[in-house]
């Protein structure tokens, strides 16, 4: 092979080099742009009593329902009636505030092709809000508020569970949704038996979890900290009364309404995504029905 020969060989090599180079950095730009135009629209319809969504009803998606930290949910008719009427959207106020108003102590965005998430957080109120890129932009899918402070249970739990690791009272529509159940299924005996490493399995790095029924968020690494130390913090196997699921390519959106043998139900939204063929849960909010009381 001859001098010109190589050079032209590495000239390509190196051209080849930096065309990927310089597609990741797109490929990076583009995700992070789309962060800050999410963040963006979320700022606009919260971020101040002049809401868009007080104009535009439409940034509401035809499926979107509000959980208030008391577990009282409404859906788009609900809301759009009280803005019709005058009403402003429910804002509520977390323990770090001032004057009624909201002091949020973090905001952050996330992305997942059509799927955006914001998540806000205020002194002991955690918000999760689930946005949907449509044609027309983004609309807002769910709005899901949690308010901590409960002690973690430190019920070790039963080793006995028929609903949901075995059974649950929902029909899928197709493979990815028997999939999901499937993935929820294994978690849920994976936390009967307290064993983390069957638990990991399907579970995302960046997960993220918080419940009505604890004092503090989980992550990853402290979920299987629990489950190594037979404590339940507050995220137990609880049956499953009722499920919805909202697919967006490699992502699925899961609401449920969840029934503890003791205590009071629970609205859940989990958000799972498919990675290298297998459905991983990241994301679970969990808001106690407070008005169930009243009728015990």
């Amino acid at each position: 092979m001859t001098l010109a020969v190589k050079l032209s060989l590495a000239l390509a090599a190196g051209i080849l080099c930096v065309a990927a180079l310089a597609a990741v950095a797109v490929k990076t730009a583009i995700a992070s742009n789309d962060e800050r135009v999410l963040l963006q629209v979320d700022r606009e319809a919260f971020g101040s009593d002049a809401s868009s969504i007080k104009q535009n009803d439409n940034l509401l998606d035809a499926n979107f329902t509000l959980t208030d930290s008391s577990g009282s949910t409404r859906n788009k008719s609900d809301i759009a009636r009280g803005l019709r009427s005058g009403k402003g959207l429910p804002m509520e106020v977390g323990s770090a505030s001032g004057g009624g108003k909201i002091i949020v102590g973090s905001i952050s965005a996330h992305v997942y092709g059509q799927l955006g998430l914001v998540q806000t957080n205020s002194g002991n109120l955690y918000v999760l809000r689930i946005w949907v890129k449509r044609d027309a932009g983004w609309q807002l899918l769910i709005y899901q508020a949690v308010s901590i402070g409960a002690p973690p249970s430190t019920e070790e739990g039963t080793n006995q569970c028929e609903n949901p690791c075995n059974t649950v009272p929902f029909q899928p529509q197709n493979e990815d949704e028997r999939d999901v159940i499937r993935a929820y299924q294994a978690v849920e005996r994976a936390v009967t038996a307290h064993n983390s490493a069957a638990w990991a399995i399907h579970i995302a790095d960046e997960f993220f979890a918080v419940t009505s029924n604890s004092d503090r968020p989980l992550d990853k690494a402290a979920r299987m900290a629990g489950l190594d130390n037979q404590k339940v913090a507050g995220i137990a196997p609880f049956p499953l009364v009722s499920a919805r699921m909202f697919e967006f390519g490699d992502a699925m959106v899961m609401t449920s309404l969840q029934q503890p043998e003791h205590g009071l139900p629970l609205h859940v939204t989990r958000v799972w995504f498919k990675r290298n063929g297998t459905w991983l849960e990241a994301y679970s909010y969990q808001t106690t029905i407070q008005a169930a009381s009243s009728s015990r």
